[in-house]
């Protein structure tokens, strides 16, 4: 089955999700839902375990009621990003990089994405809208990485791509190419002939950072693509969100380190939740990510400590808690 088919024959609402869990459906929320749709990858789906409705993958995707508590200071563009939207497609906000938003839908969605207001309607170069992008990289020669993302820049075919890719291979001074995807994690087919072969005559340095929260996600197929990327080249990092009721304990979060590590990729950022509504109830008060941290790091050798770190809206760089 291609990965499109696989895409298309995922659960695309909680309740046909809980059903396949064989859970009770009074849990799910239709307005949540209808705020921010429910997406998820069959193959992902058949890590859950069956009857438990706290599974850790489960919470990440679940339209809860919870979603619907109002929480002042949870808001829709916790990042401010709409102030560096500075070309349709394109973020600007620190120095040496822009990020470009490839395409607008994920594999899956997770119910505490930072980017799930996001306007990606108006974000949608189209092919003709892809010179302007390039034209104002060409023009800020203190720009040396690109950043993929969105949405998730790998649900764009290999030929959309490839042109990306060619476009910003001819402008100079770039020097380094990076991929933000949950897709080797959620939808592991993905990574196929094609997109190797595309990644490996790509000659900038390549970096794939890819989202993982918890160990359960990383199964043999999750390995094969991580390795997969591996050998094109790319170096692998991971990042992760603290999540309260997925993630909030430092023995699993070290049995994630090392994982990943066994698959290619290092741990490298471990996020404090960015305060986007619809998110408050994953919340994590700072004192104890601080504790949780501290417990992690006497649990591993500091290449597999992944760095405390969260994005302050306006700020040039992210803050590193510890």
């Amino acid at each position: 089955m291609s990965w499109q088919k696989s895409l298309a024959n995922g659960f695309a609402s909680s309740s046909e999700l809980l059903a396949y869990l064989n859970l009770p459906t009074d849990i799910v929320s239709q307005s949540a839902h209808e705020q921010f749709k429910t997406r998820v990858p069959r193959g992902f789906a058949e890590l859950m375990e069956s009857g438990n409705p706290v599974d850790p993958l489960l919470m990440q995707v679940l339209a809860t009621h919870a979603e619907m508590i109002h929480y002042d200071e949870f808001v829709p563009d916790p990042l401010a990003e709409r102030a560096y939207n500075a070309k349709s497609g394109l973020l600007h906000k620190y120095h040496g990089r822009v990020l470009l938003t490839v395409v607008g839908a994920c594999a899956i969605n997770c119910r505490y994405c930072f980017r799930r207001h996001f306007p990606y309607h108006e974000n949608n170069p189209g092919r003709a809208g892809w010179d302007k992008v390039f034209s104002h990289i060409s023009e800020d020669n203190t720009i040396n990485e690109v950043i993929l993302s969105g949405g998730d820049p790998l649900l764009a075919n290999n030929d959309l791509l490839a042109f990306i890719i060619d476009g910003i291979r001819q402008i100079p001074h770039i020097t380094t190419l990076r991929f933000h995807t949950r897709i080797p994690i959620v939808l592991p087919e993905r990574i196929d002939k094609g997109l190797v072969m595309l990644l490996k005559h790509c000659d900038l340095n390549k970096v794939v950072v890819v989202h993982s929260n918890h160990p359960n996600e990383l199964d043999h197929r999750a390995a094969i693509a991580l390795k997969g990327l591996r050998g094109t080249g790319c170096h692998l990092l991971n990042q992760s969100v603290l999540l309260k009721g997925v993630n909030d304990c430092a023995n699993t979060l070290a049995e994630l380190s090392r994982q990943l590590f066994s698959c290619g990729a290092l741990p490298y950022y471990l996020h404090v939740l960015d305060k986007v509504a619809g998110a408050g109830h994953f919340d994590i008060q700072l004192a104890e990510a601080k504790q949780i941290f501290k417990q992690l790091q006497a649990l591993l050798p500091g290449y597999l400590v992944p760095r405390l770190a969260q994005e302050i809206a306006g700020q040039p760089n992210k803050t590193l808690i510890i």
